[in-house]
C-alpha cells in the first residue's frame, strides 16, 4: 500500500528517505536493506534424505567448542589426569605380552617385529576406536538438555565425541614411539601412510557411533550392549594376535571385519612392511558404506530426538 501525501512529506522532513520498488510503489523506510531473497529456507524433510554431513563445516566453530569440552570435561577432577592416556596402553601391552607373547607363543608370528611393539601398535587404534564408540554412543543421551532447548546440528555431537579421542590418540603416540626406539625399529618412508588407516579409522568409528547415538535415544538398552559388542569385536580383530593365525582358507571371514586393514595397514605404515591394499581397499569399501547408511539411520531418526529423549 503507497503513502499519502502527508505521510510522504513528513517522512522527507524528518530525513528519512523513501525508495521506491521495481513497480513504482514506495517503500517504508524500515524495510529499506532487507533482502528481496530469503537467507533459510525450511522444507519438509523427507524420510530417504542423508544427514548433510557438511553442517559440520558449517558449524565448525561449534563442533569446536564441543570437542574442547569434551576433553577438558574427560580428566576434570581426576589425580593423573592426561597420565590416564599413557597408563591404560601401557597395562594393556604389559598384560598382552605375559599372556599372548610368552605364554601363547605369539611372538614368533609377528614378523621378527617384537611382541610389545606389535601389541602396542594393535592396540593404539582399538583403543581409540573403543572409547570413540562408548563416548558417541551415550553423547545425545548425555546432552539431553541441549538438544530440547536449542537447534543446532545434531550430528555435531557424536562427531565431537569421536574427534575428542584423536587428543588420546596423538598422545599414546608416544609409547609407540618410545618401544620404538627401545628395540631399535627405526622410521620408513612408509610413515606417510599412516594417515590413510587414520583416517579410515575416524570414519568408521563416526559411522558406527552415530548410528548407535541415534539408537540409544530410542532404546536405553544400547548403552548396556556397547561393552559387550566392544569386547567381541576386539578378539575379532587383529589386535594382539597377526591375520597369519589363521588358516589361509579362514582368512576371508577376518577381512569381513572392516578393522581387520586399518589395524593391518597400520601395522605396515608403521614397520615399513608389505601393505595389503587388496584388504585395505575391502575396509575402506565396507567403512563407507556404514558411513552412509548411518547418514540416512541419523537422519529418519533425528526428528524424533527431541521428543523421545
Amino acid at each position: 500500500m503507497g503513502l499519502t501525501t502527508s505521510e510522504s512529506s513528513s517522512a522527507l522532513e524528518s530525513g528519512a528517505s523513501i525508495e521506491t520498488t521495481s513497480n513504482g510503489d514506495a517503500e517504508h523506510p524500515s524495510t529499506a536493506g532487507l533482502p528481496n531473497e530469503p537467507l533459510i529456507t525450511i522444507e519438509r524433510s523427507t524420510s530417504w534424505k542423508p544427514a548433510d554431513l557438511s553442517e559440520l563445516w558449517a558449524y565448525r566453530e561449534l563442533l569446536y567448542f564441543m570437542i574442547w569440552r569434551d576433553v577438558k570435561v574427560r580428566y576434570k577432577q581426576t589425580v593423573l589426569g592426561i597420565l590416564w592416556v599413557i597408563i591404560q596402553p601401557l597395562l594393556m601391552i604389559l598384560i598382552f605380552t605375559l599372556l599372548f607373547g610368552r605364554l601363547a607363543g605369539l611372538e614368533h608370528l609377528t614378523g621378527g617385529i617384537p611382541y610389545p611393539l606389535f601389541a602396542c601398535a594393535g592396540l593404539l587404534p582399538w583403543t581409540f576406536f573403543a572409547s570413540a564408540i562408548t563416548n558417541s554412543s551415550n553423547s545425545l543421551v548425555g546432552n539431553a538438555q541441549l538438544i530440547t532447548k536449542i537447534y543446532f546440528p545434531r550430528l555435531i555431537i557424536p562427531a565431537a565425541a569421536v574427534v575428542a579421542g584423536l587428543v588420546d590418540l596423538a598422545l599414546a603416540f608416544l609409547i609407540l614411539a618410545t618401544l620404538m626406539a627401545y628395540y631399535g625399529v627405526g622410521a620408513t618412508g612408509s610413515l606417510l601412510l599412516v594417515p590413510v588407516p587414520i583416517m579410515l579409522l575416524v570414519l568408521l568409528a563416526f559411522s558406527v557411533g552415530m548410528f548407535l547415538a541415534a539408537m540409544n535415544v530410542k532404546y536405553r538398552d544400547i548403552r548396556h550392549a556397547v561393552p559387550f559388542m566392544i569386547q567381541f569385536w576386539m578378539f575379532a580383530s587383529p589386535v594382539i594376535y597377526p591375520t597369519t593365525l589363521l588358516p589361509e582358507r579362514w582368512r576371508w571371514v577376518l577381512a569381513l571385519n572392516p578393522m581387520t586393514g586399518i589395524i593391518e595397514g597400520f601395522r605396515a605404515a608403521l614397520f615399513g612392511s608389505r601393505m595389503n591394499w587388496n584388504l585395505l581397499g575391502f575396509s575402506t569399501a565396507v567403512t563407507f558404506l556404514l558411513l552412509l547408511y548411518s547418514c540416512f539411520a541419523f537422519r529418519h531418526m533425528e526428528k524424533s530426538f527431541a521428543d523421545v529423549i
